[in-house]
């Protein structure tokens, strides 16, 4: 059976999109539905001079997303396509020439914590539980983007122990920007992208490739991405169905 859309997309007046996962009953569990409306909708936001700003975020403030659909039905092959959504995904958002914000309320693990690393800003919410659940499923995701974030030292200790963290932990390791109460989050990220899309939109993106170059994230994220869809492929793979 289909299910209805599952994400939601709008532009406002000032050039600031907004992104929504709309999945509230299954926690925002992100499957193959979910990541074709994702890339459909970064890809118009990155096709439309109009767009400023892309904001992440979802229609439930108790959570962006608890990651991947593990319950969702598929044979080895639609596994093996999922999971090269994902680093499509991760890939899209990681290389986006307009700045790019997640509102970071609630869960955030695994996939849901890999779109929020992957936007260039992140507005946590109060009630944040931060995840990145890689090492426990033996999945070979998380260093590309978020070595760049926190640096090598911490970004270990998330990757390698899948210790959850809340927003307080995450506004001190750098991970998000500002905290506000969850109700708040994604109001206070439009906020954020109306700031930063009052600028000039040339300089703004100029900036941030001359950032990217000289990091070399863009490169990372691809190399990690090719990784995780082999380990899917030929390797153990995340379990799906009940």
């Amino acid at each position: 059976m289909t299910e209805g859309t599952l994400t939601a997309y709008s532009t406002d007046e000032d050039g600031v999109s907004l992104l929504q996962l709309d999945r509230p009953a299954a926690r925002n569990a992100i499957n193959t539905q979910m990541l074709d409306e994702l890339l459909a909708h970064t890809a118009a936001a990155r096709g439309d001079d109009a767009v400023r700003v892309l904001v992440v975020s979802s229609t439930d403030h108790m959570g962006l997303s608890a990651g991947a659909d593990v319950r969702e039905q598929l044979d080895q092959e639609g596994r093996a396509r999922r999971m090269e959504l994902f680093a499509r995904l991760y890939d899209e958002l990681t290389g986006f020439p307009k700045p790019t914000i997640a509102a970071c309320h609630g869960a955030c693990v695994g996939g849901g914590a890999e779109i929020a690393v992957a936007c260039d800003l992140r507005v946590g919410g109060s009630n944040l539980r931060l995840r990145f659940p890689g090492a426990a499923l033996g999945v070979p995701v998380g260093p590309a983007r978020l070595v760049t974030l926190c640096g090598l030292s911490i970004a270990k200790y998330l990757l390698l122990t899948s210790k959850e963290v809340d927003a307080d932990m995450a506004y001190r390791w750098g991970l998000i920007h500002k905290v506000v109460s969850a109700p708040r989050t994604e109001e206070a990220a439009l906020q954020l992208a109306a700031q930063v899309a009052a600028h000039p939109p040339e300089a703004v993106a100029r900036l941030k490739r001359m950032l990217h170059e000289w990091d070399d994230v863009e490169r990372r994220s691809k190399l990690e991405g090719e990784g995780q869809v082999e380990w899917q492929r030929s390797g153990p793979g995340l379990p799906f169905g009940d």
